[in-house]
């Protein structure tokens, strides 16, 4: 068994609706960045893969939010780097889409799949071209990620910077 909940009750079950303010607040922490609190709760019992109703951990939030102190509180708490929401997006591509180099750097430190696809094969190094974030291009690609990786649809990196208009990745794409 996985170390890992979401809010959705056993079938048949009513969810408590205390419990399900308390799950919000927990949340909320991620959202907000609380690393100290975040660290006390998974501290009591709360399970650092906690899954909210759209299947997003906490590191998921925290990630997206931009929160690097939270989000290493989380990793250092158990939290799965890679574990993906219901759209199938992971902590990395969350922040590389944001532009937040440092949680980025946080992830992989940690372990998380530079190459980690979502299901219709794009990669974090995909997301970070579209939205020109050369930076973050830079850190997956000494990371290992693939400059070539194609889709599901056979685009590449490159490609889908060319369709944003994404100029500076284009270029730094183009000399990789």
């Amino acid at each position: 068994m996985t170390n890992s909940a979401d809010s959705s009750p056993p079938s048949g079950q009513a969810i408590d609706p205390q419990l399900l303010e308390l799950a919000q607040q927990v949340f909320d922490l991620a959202r907000r960045g609380d690393a100290a609190m975040l660290a006390a709760v998974i501290e009591k019992g709360v399970p650092p893969n906690l899954r909210n109703e759209n299947g997003d951990s906490l590191l998921m939030l925290a990630s997206y939010h931009g929160h690097v102190d939270a989000v290493r509180t989380l990793l250092e708490r158990g939290a799965d780097p890679d574990l993906r929401n219901n759209n199938g997006q992971t902590p990395i591509a969350g922040a590389a889409f944001k532009g937040f180099e440092s949680v980025v750097e946080t992830l992989l430190a940690h372990g998380a799949d530079v190459e980690g696809a979502s299901p219709d094969g794009r990669t974090a190094l995909m997301v970070a071209a579209m939205f020109n974030r050369t930076a973050i291009m830079d850190l997956l690609i000494a990371h290992g990620a693939k400059p070539d990786a194609r889709d599901a649809a056979g685009a590449s990196a490159l490609d889908a910077a060319g369709r944003m208009g994404a100029a500076d990745a284009q270029a730094k794409l183009r000399n990789a």
